[in-house]
Protein backbone atom coordinates (compact mmCIF):
# COMPACT_ATOMS: atom_id res chain seq x y z
CA UNK A 1 0.00 0.00 0.00
CA UNK A 2 1.19 3.54 -0.67
CA UNK A 3 2.80 5.79 1.94
CA UNK A 4 -0.20 8.10 1.68
CA UNK A 5 -2.55 5.37 2.84
CA UNK A 6 -0.30 4.68 5.80
CA UNK A 7 0.11 8.38 6.64
CA UNK A 8 -1.25 7.72 10.13
CA UNK A 9 1.78 5.64 11.09
CA UNK A 10 1.43 5.26 14.84
CA UNK A 11 4.94 6.42 15.66
CA UNK A 12 4.39 9.68 13.80
CA UNK A 13 1.02 10.16 15.45
CA UNK A 14 2.49 9.50 18.88
CA UNK A 15 5.25 12.01 18.20
CA UNK A 16 2.74 14.67 17.12
CA UNK A 17 0.55 14.04 20.13
CA UNK A 18 3.46 14.34 22.54
CA UNK A 19 4.66 17.59 20.99
CA UNK A 20 1.20 19.16 21.39
CA UNK A 21 0.68 18.56 25.10
CA UNK A 22 -0.21 14.89 25.46
CA UNK A 23 -1.90 15.30 28.83
CA UNK A 24 -4.41 17.83 27.48
CA UNK A 25 -5.24 15.64 24.51
CA UNK A 26 -5.54 12.54 26.69
CA UNK A 27 -8.00 14.13 29.12
CA UNK A 28 -10.13 15.75 26.43
CA UNK A 29 -10.07 13.11 23.68
CA UNK A 30 -10.03 9.77 25.40
CA UNK A 31 -9.46 8.91 29.05
CA UNK A 32 -6.28 10.61 30.31
CA UNK A 33 -4.32 7.55 29.37
CA UNK A 34 -1.38 7.74 26.94
CA UNK A 35 -1.78 4.14 25.85
CA UNK A 36 -5.45 4.65 25.07
CA UNK A 37 -4.61 7.68 22.93
CA UNK A 38 -1.87 5.86 21.03
CA UNK A 39 -3.79 2.67 20.44
CA UNK A 40 -7.00 4.52 19.70
CA UNK A 41 -5.58 6.88 17.11
CA UNK A 42 -4.03 4.15 15.02
CA UNK A 43 -6.88 1.90 13.82
CA UNK A 44 -9.64 4.54 13.43
CA UNK A 45 -12.35 2.03 12.50
CA UNK A 46 -15.60 3.27 10.95
CA UNK A 47 -19.09 2.43 12.18
CA UNK A 48 -22.68 3.63 12.27
CA UNK A 49 -24.17 4.64 15.61
CA UNK A 50 -27.08 6.43 17.22
CA UNK A 51 -27.39 8.20 20.56
CA UNK A 52 -31.00 7.47 21.36
CA UNK A 53 -32.42 9.57 18.54
CA UNK A 54 -33.74 7.89 15.43
CA UNK A 55 -31.06 9.35 13.14
CA UNK A 56 -27.91 7.32 12.57
CA UNK A 57 -24.46 8.85 12.19
CA UNK A 58 -21.14 7.67 10.80
CA UNK A 59 -18.29 7.79 13.27
CA UNK A 60 -14.84 6.50 14.05
CA UNK A 61 -13.82 4.86 17.31
CA UNK A 62 -11.05 6.56 19.27
CA UNK A 63 -10.16 4.89 22.56
CA UNK A 64 -13.38 4.48 24.52
CA UNK A 65 -15.22 7.12 22.53
CA UNK A 66 -16.70 7.60 19.07
CA UNK A 67 -16.27 10.76 17.01
CA UNK A 68 -19.34 11.79 15.01
CA UNK A 69 -17.93 12.67 11.58
CA UNK A 70 -21.07 14.38 10.30
CA UNK A 71 -20.00 17.92 11.16
CA UNK A 72 -16.24 17.72 11.57
CA UNK A 73 -15.12 16.33 8.19
CA UNK A 74 -16.04 18.07 4.94
CA UNK A 75 -17.25 15.00 3.07
CA UNK A 76 -20.86 14.64 1.97
CA UNK A 77 -20.61 10.85 1.89
CA UNK A 78 -20.10 10.87 5.67
CA UNK A 79 -23.47 12.54 6.22
CA UNK A 80 -25.25 9.34 5.22
CA UNK A 81 -26.70 6.67 7.50
CA UNK A 82 -24.53 3.86 6.08
CA UNK A 83 -20.91 3.68 4.97
CA UNK A 84 -21.73 2.72 1.36
CA UNK A 85 -21.35 6.17 -0.22
CA UNK A 86 -18.01 6.67 1.53
CA UNK A 87 -16.81 3.18 0.58
CA UNK A 88 -17.43 4.00 -3.09
CA UNK A 89 -15.11 7.03 -3.05
CA UNK A 90 -11.94 4.98 -3.42
CA UNK A 91 -8.50 4.61 -1.97
CA UNK A 92 -7.19 8.13 -2.45
CA UNK A 93 -10.16 9.74 -0.70
CA UNK A 94 -10.11 7.11 2.07
CA UNK A 95 -6.50 8.11 2.77
CA UNK A 96 -7.28 11.85 2.74
CA UNK A 97 -10.13 11.47 5.22
CA UNK A 98 -8.05 9.21 7.45
CA UNK A 99 -5.29 11.82 7.54
CA UNK A 100 -7.81 14.60 8.31
CA UNK A 101 -9.35 12.64 11.18
CA UNK A 102 -5.91 11.92 12.62
CA UNK A 103 -5.09 15.63 12.48
CA UNK A 104 -8.36 16.57 14.18
CA UNK A 105 -7.79 14.12 17.02
CA UNK A 106 -4.07 14.71 17.58
CA UNK A 107 -3.80 18.53 17.39
CA UNK A 108 -5.07 20.43 20.50
CA UNK A 109 -5.99 23.35 18.24
CA UNK A 110 -9.05 21.34 17.16
CA UNK A 111 -10.25 20.42 20.65
CA UNK A 112 -13.13 22.87 20.76
CA UNK A 113 -14.24 21.84 17.27
CA UNK A 114 -14.07 18.13 18.03
CA UNK A 115 -15.23 18.05 21.64
CA UNK A 116 -19.00 18.41 21.08
CA UNK A 117 -18.99 15.46 18.68
CA UNK A 118 -17.34 12.90 20.95
CA UNK A 119 -19.61 10.33 22.58
CA UNK A 120 -18.82 7.58 25.05
CA UNK A 121 -19.01 4.18 23.35
CA UNK A 122 -20.90 2.89 26.36
CA UNK A 123 -23.73 5.33 25.64
CA UNK A 124 -24.30 4.75 21.91
CA UNK A 125 -26.10 2.05 19.98
CA UNK A 126 -24.21 0.45 17.09
CA UNK A 127 -25.86 -0.63 13.84
CA UNK A 128 -24.98 -2.60 10.70
CA UNK A 129 -22.18 -0.41 9.29
CA UNK A 130 -23.01 -0.84 5.59
CA UNK A 131 -25.76 -2.21 3.40
CA UNK A 132 -24.56 -5.63 2.27
CA UNK A 133 -24.84 -6.02 -1.51
CA UNK A 134 -23.66 -9.63 -2.00
CA UNK A 135 -22.12 -12.10 0.43
CA UNK A 136 -19.62 -14.80 -0.53
CA UNK A 137 -17.97 -17.19 1.91
CA UNK A 138 -14.70 -18.98 1.15
CA UNK A 139 -12.96 -22.04 2.58
CA UNK A 140 -9.39 -20.77 2.78
CA UNK A 141 -7.91 -22.60 5.78
CA UNK A 142 -6.16 -25.84 4.88
CA UNK A 143 -6.40 -27.03 8.49
CA UNK A 144 -10.16 -26.43 8.65
CA UNK A 145 -10.83 -27.95 5.22
CA UNK A 146 -8.76 -31.01 6.14
CA UNK A 147 -10.48 -31.45 9.50
CA UNK A 148 -13.97 -31.23 8.00
CA UNK A 149 -13.03 -33.41 5.03
CA UNK A 150 -12.07 -36.21 7.39
CA UNK A 151 -15.39 -35.87 9.24
CA UNK A 152 -17.68 -35.48 6.24
CA UNK A 153 -15.90 -37.88 3.85
CA UNK A 154 -14.32 -40.64 5.95
CA UNK A 155 -12.16 -43.01 3.96
CA UNK A 156 -11.58 -40.45 1.21
CA UNK A 157 -8.84 -37.82 0.77
CA UNK A 158 -9.79 -34.95 3.13
CA UNK A 159 -9.20 -32.25 0.52
CA UNK A 160 -11.12 -32.42 -2.77
CA UNK A 161 -8.93 -32.47 -5.90
CA UNK A 162 -9.59 -28.79 -6.71
CA UNK A 163 -8.87 -27.37 -3.24
CA UNK A 164 -5.23 -26.36 -3.82
CA UNK A 165 -5.94 -25.03 -7.29
CA UNK A 166 -8.63 -22.45 -6.48
CA UNK A 167 -10.26 -20.77 -3.49
CA UNK A 168 -13.49 -22.71 -2.95
CA UNK A 169 -16.49 -20.64 -1.93
CA UNK A 170 -20.26 -20.38 -1.98
CA UNK A 171 -22.75 -17.53 -2.38
CA UNK A 172 -24.48 -16.74 0.89
CA UNK A 173 -27.54 -14.68 1.75
CA UNK A 174 -26.83 -10.95 2.18
CA UNK A 175 -30.20 -10.33 3.82
CA UNK A 176 -29.29 -12.39 6.89
CA UNK A 177 -26.00 -10.61 7.64
CA UNK A 178 -26.68 -9.00 11.02
CA UNK A 179 -24.78 -6.68 13.37
CA UNK A 180 -23.03 -7.89 16.48
CA UNK A 181 -25.39 -8.40 19.40
CA UNK A 182 -28.33 -9.58 17.29
CA UNK A 183 -29.96 -12.69 18.76
CA UNK A 184 -29.45 -15.81 16.64
CA UNK A 185 -32.66 -17.81 16.40
CA UNK A 186 -31.99 -21.54 16.27
CA UNK A 187 -32.75 -22.59 12.69
CA UNK A 188 -35.19 -25.31 11.78
CA UNK A 189 -34.92 -27.61 8.79
CA UNK A 190 -34.38 -31.12 7.51
CA UNK A 191 -31.69 -33.15 9.25
CA UNK A 192 -30.74 -36.82 9.08
CA UNK A 193 -28.25 -38.48 11.37
CA UNK A 194 -26.23 -41.42 9.96
CA UNK A 195 -28.18 -43.86 12.14
CA UNK A 196 -31.59 -42.55 11.09
CA UNK A 197 -33.59 -44.18 8.29
CA UNK A 198 -35.21 -40.98 7.01
CA UNK A 199 -34.87 -37.24 7.50
CA UNK A 200 -36.91 -35.36 10.07
CA UNK A 201 -37.90 -31.70 10.33
CA UNK A 202 -37.01 -29.74 13.44
CA UNK A 203 -34.58 -27.38 15.16
CA UNK A 204 -30.91 -28.03 14.50
CA UNK A 205 -29.23 -30.25 17.08
CA UNK A 206 -25.70 -29.28 15.99
CA UNK A 207 -25.52 -25.48 16.00
CA UNK A 208 -21.98 -24.26 15.50
CA UNK A 209 -19.81 -21.18 15.06
CA UNK A 210 -17.26 -20.29 12.41
CA UNK A 211 -14.55 -17.76 13.23
CA UNK A 212 -13.85 -15.71 10.10
CA UNK A 213 -12.45 -12.45 8.77
CA UNK A 214 -14.75 -10.53 6.45
CA UNK A 215 -13.62 -8.15 3.68
CA UNK A 216 -15.71 -5.11 2.76
CA UNK A 217 -15.69 -3.99 -0.89
CA UNK A 218 -15.76 -0.29 -1.59
CA UNK A 219 -15.00 0.34 -5.26
CA UNK A 220 -17.08 -1.70 -7.73
CA UNK A 221 -15.88 -3.35 -10.94
CA UNK A 222 -17.45 -3.61 -14.36
CA UNK A 223 -19.41 -6.69 -15.39
CA UNK A 224 -17.23 -8.86 -17.63
CA UNK A 225 -13.92 -7.71 -16.14
CA UNK A 226 -11.59 -9.44 -13.69
CA UNK A 227 -9.91 -7.86 -10.67
CA UNK A 228 -6.20 -8.65 -10.43
CA UNK A 229 -4.61 -9.68 -7.14
CA UNK A 230 -2.43 -6.55 -7.41
CA UNK A 231 -5.58 -4.39 -7.36
CA UNK A 232 -7.02 -5.85 -4.16
CA UNK A 233 -6.44 -2.71 -2.05
CA UNK A 234 -7.98 -0.48 -4.72
CA UNK A 235 -11.32 -2.23 -4.24
CA UNK A 236 -11.41 -3.45 -0.63
CA UNK A 237 -11.82 -0.82 2.09
CA UNK A 238 -11.36 -2.87 5.24
CA UNK A 239 -12.24 -5.83 7.41
CA UNK A 240 -14.82 -6.95 9.94
CA UNK A 241 -14.89 -9.87 12.34
CA UNK A 242 -17.44 -12.43 11.22
CA UNK A 243 -19.23 -15.41 12.73
CA UNK A 244 -20.79 -17.63 10.08
CA UNK A 245 -23.22 -19.56 12.29
CA UNK A 246 -23.70 -23.10 10.96
CA UNK A 247 -26.29 -25.82 11.49
CA UNK A 248 -24.08 -28.84 10.91
CA UNK A 249 -26.86 -31.44 10.72
CA UNK A 250 -28.80 -29.40 8.16
CA UNK A 251 -25.55 -28.75 6.29
CA UNK A 252 -24.41 -32.37 6.09
CA UNK A 253 -27.80 -33.54 4.77
CA UNK A 254 -28.25 -30.83 2.13
CA UNK A 255 -24.76 -29.99 0.87
CA UNK A 256 -24.47 -32.73 -1.80
CA UNK A 257 -24.34 -31.85 -4.67
CA UNK A 258 -24.63 -28.03 -4.60
CA UNK A 259 -23.10 -27.06 -1.27
CA UNK A 260 -24.27 -25.08 1.78
CA UNK A 261 -27.79 -23.66 1.76
CA UNK A 262 -30.19 -23.52 4.74
CA UNK A 263 -27.50 -24.74 7.13
CA UNK A 264 -25.73 -21.41 6.65
CA UNK A 265 -28.22 -18.79 5.47
CA UNK A 266 -30.14 -18.11 8.70
CA UNK A 267 -27.62 -15.66 10.23
CA UNK A 268 -24.11 -14.31 9.74
CA UNK A 269 -22.92 -11.85 12.40
CA UNK A 270 -20.36 -9.10 11.78
CA UNK A 271 -18.63 -6.67 14.10
CA UNK A 272 -19.95 -3.07 14.10
CA UNK A 273 -16.60 -1.49 13.23
CA UNK A 274 -14.92 -1.72 9.82
CA UNK A 275 -11.14 -1.56 10.30
CA UNK A 276 -9.50 0.05 7.23
CA UNK A 277 -6.79 -1.85 5.39
CA UNK A 278 -4.63 1.21 6.12
CA UNK A 279 -4.61 0.18 9.79
CA UNK A 280 -3.34 -3.32 8.94
CA UNK A 281 -0.08 -2.39 7.25
CA UNK A 282 2.00 -3.76 10.14
CA UNK A 283 -0.03 -6.99 10.06
CA UNK A 284 0.88 -7.86 6.48
CA UNK A 285 3.19 -10.80 5.84
CA UNK A 286 3.87 -13.32 3.07
CA UNK A 287 1.08 -15.78 2.52
CA UNK A 288 1.32 -19.53 2.99
CA UNK A 289 3.56 -21.55 0.70
CA UNK A 290 1.37 -22.92 -2.11
CA UNK A 291 2.06 -26.18 -3.91
CA UNK A 292 1.24 -26.51 -6.74
CA UNK A 293 1.83 -22.93 -7.84
CA UNK A 294 -1.53 -21.31 -8.60
CA UNK A 295 -2.50 -20.33 -12.11
CA UNK A 296 -1.26 -16.92 -13.15
CA UNK A 297 -4.41 -14.95 -12.28
CA UNK A 298 -4.18 -16.23 -8.70
CA UNK A 299 -0.53 -15.38 -8.04
CA UNK A 300 -0.36 -12.91 -5.18
CA UNK A 301 2.87 -10.90 -5.12
CA UNK A 302 1.55 -8.23 -2.73
CA UNK A 303 1.94 -10.20 0.53
CA UNK A 304 -1.65 -10.15 1.75
CA UNK A 305 -1.14 -12.71 4.47
CA UNK A 306 -2.23 -11.13 7.78
CA UNK A 307 -0.96 -11.57 11.34
CA UNK A 308 -4.33 -11.51 13.10
CA UNK A 309 -5.00 -13.43 16.30
CA UNK A 310 -8.59 -14.41 17.17
CA UNK A 311 -10.00 -15.39 20.55
CA UNK A 312 -13.30 -17.22 21.07
CA UNK A 313 -15.34 -17.04 24.27
CA UNK A 314 -18.31 -19.28 25.03
CA UNK A 315 -20.34 -17.97 27.97
CA UNK A 316 -17.37 -15.87 29.04
CA UNK A 317 -14.81 -18.68 28.88
CA UNK A 318 -12.01 -18.69 26.30
CA UNK A 319 -12.21 -21.93 24.34
CA UNK A 320 -9.93 -21.29 21.35
CA UNK A 321 -7.39 -18.88 19.85
CA UNK A 322 -7.33 -19.32 16.05
CA UNK A 323 -4.41 -17.66 14.17
CA UNK A 324 -5.16 -16.11 10.77
CA UNK A 325 -1.54 -16.01 9.58
CA UNK A 326 -1.61 -19.62 8.35
CA UNK A 327 -4.50 -19.24 5.90
CA UNK A 328 -3.72 -20.95 2.59
CA UNK A 329 -5.54 -18.54 0.27
CA UNK A 330 -5.03 -14.78 0.61
CA UNK A 331 -7.89 -12.25 0.36
CA UNK A 332 -6.37 -10.92 -2.87
CA UNK A 333 -6.60 -14.41 -4.35
CA UNK A 334 -10.17 -14.79 -3.12
CA UNK A 335 -11.17 -11.51 -4.79
CA UNK A 336 -9.40 -12.42 -8.04
CA UNK A 337 -11.18 -15.75 -8.17
CA UNK A 338 -14.53 -14.23 -7.21
CA UNK A 339 -14.32 -12.03 -10.34
CA UNK A 340 -12.41 -14.44 -12.61
CA UNK A 341 -15.53 -15.22 -14.64
CA UNK A 342 -16.39 -11.54 -15.07
CA UNK A 343 -18.75 -11.29 -12.09
CA UNK A 344 -18.84 -7.67 -11.03
CA UNK A 345 -18.14 -6.20 -7.62
CA UNK A 346 -20.64 -3.86 -6.01
CA UNK A 347 -20.09 -1.36 -3.22
CA UNK A 348 -21.02 -3.14 0.01
CA UNK A 349 -20.07 -6.61 -1.17
CA UNK A 350 -18.84 -8.77 1.69
CA UNK A 351 -16.63 -11.80 1.25
CA UNK A 352 -15.29 -13.91 4.09
CA UNK A 353 -12.27 -16.10 4.64
CA UNK A 354 -14.02 -19.22 5.80
CA UNK A 355 -13.29 -20.72 9.19
CA UNK A 356 -9.90 -19.78 10.63
CA UNK A 357 -8.20 -22.82 12.16
CA UNK A 358 -4.63 -23.49 13.18
CA UNK A 359 -2.85 -26.82 13.58
CA UNK A 360 -3.42 -27.21 17.34
CA UNK A 361 -6.63 -28.38 18.99
CA UNK A 362 -7.02 -25.06 20.85
CA UNK A 363 -6.56 -23.09 17.62
CA UNK A 364 -9.61 -24.27 15.70
CA UNK A 365 -12.43 -21.91 14.76
CA UNK A 366 -15.47 -24.17 15.09
CA UNK A 367 -17.01 -26.44 17.69
CA UNK A 368 -17.24 -29.35 15.27
CA UNK A 369 -13.43 -29.37 15.18
CA UNK A 370 -12.94 -28.56 18.85
CA UNK A 371 -15.21 -31.42 19.97
CA UNK A 372 -14.36 -33.92 17.19
CA UNK A 373 -17.85 -33.71 15.69
CA UNK A 374 -19.41 -33.87 19.15
CA UNK A 375 -17.61 -37.02 20.27
CA UNK A 376 -15.42 -35.14 22.78
CA UNK A 377 -17.51 -32.37 24.40
CA UNK A 378 -15.71 -29.52 26.14
CA UNK A 379 -16.27 -28.80 29.83
CA UNK A 380 -17.06 -25.23 30.86
CA UNK A 381 -16.15 -23.55 34.13
CA UNK A 382 -19.63 -24.18 35.60
CA UNK A 383 -19.24 -27.91 35.03
CA UNK A 384 -21.59 -28.10 32.06
CA UNK A 385 -20.43 -29.61 28.79
CA UNK A 386 -20.93 -28.61 25.19
CA UNK A 387 -20.67 -30.51 21.96
CA UNK A 388 -22.62 -27.82 20.09
CA UNK A 389 -24.43 -24.64 21.13
CA UNK A 390 -27.45 -24.69 23.43
CA UNK A 391 -30.18 -22.06 23.73
CA UNK A 392 -28.97 -19.14 25.83
CA UNK A 393 -25.31 -19.66 24.98
CA UNK A 394 -23.40 -16.48 24.21
CA UNK A 395 -20.42 -16.43 21.83
CA UNK A 396 -17.95 -13.56 21.57
CA UNK A 397 -15.16 -13.42 18.99
CA UNK A 398 -12.39 -10.83 19.32
CA UNK A 399 -9.17 -10.27 17.41
CA UNK A 400 -5.95 -8.27 17.53
CA UNK A 401 -3.36 -7.18 14.98
CA UNK A 402 0.16 -5.71 15.27
CA UNK A 403 0.50 -1.96 15.75
CA UNK A 404 3.21 -0.04 13.83
CA UNK A 405 4.80 1.11 17.10
CA UNK A 406 4.82 -2.34 18.69
CA UNK A 407 2.24 -4.25 20.63
CA UNK A 408 -1.18 -5.11 19.24
CA UNK A 409 -4.48 -3.31 18.82
CA UNK A 410 -8.04 -4.61 18.95
CA UNK A 411 -10.16 -5.18 15.86
CA UNK A 412 -13.26 -5.16 18.04
CA UNK A 413 -15.70 -7.95 18.79
CA UNK A 414 -18.65 -9.78 17.31
CA UNK A 415 -21.16 -11.34 19.68
CA UNK A 416 -24.35 -13.37 19.46
CA UNK A 417 -26.66 -15.22 21.84
CA UNK A 418 -28.70 -18.26 20.81
CA UNK A 419 -32.47 -17.89 21.01
CA UNK A 420 -34.89 -20.84 20.88
CA UNK A 421 -36.24 -21.95 17.52
CA UNK A 422 -39.38 -20.17 16.35
CA UNK A 423 -42.53 -22.29 16.19
CA UNK A 424 -43.59 -23.51 12.76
Amino acid sequence: MSNGVVSSDLQAVASDVVSSDLQAVASDVVSSDLQAVASGLHPLPYGVFSTGALHRHIGVAIGDQVLDLTSVVDEAALRSTTLNAFLALGRARWAEVRAEITELLSDPAHRQRVGPYLHALSEVQMHLPFDVADYVDFYASEQHATNLGRMFRPGQPPLPPNWKHLPIGYHGRAGTVVPSGTAVVRPTGQRKAPDEQAPTDGPTRRLDIEVELGYVVGVPSELGTCVRTADFADHVFGVVLLNDWSARDLQSWEYVPLGPFLGKSFATSISPWVVPLAALEAARLPGAAQDPEPLEYLRDTENWGLDIEFEVELNGQVISRPPYRGMYWSPAQMLAHLTANGARLRTGDLFASGTVSGPARDQVGSLIELTDAGREPITLADGSTRAFLEDGDAVTITATAPSPAGGRFSLGAVTGTIAPAAPR
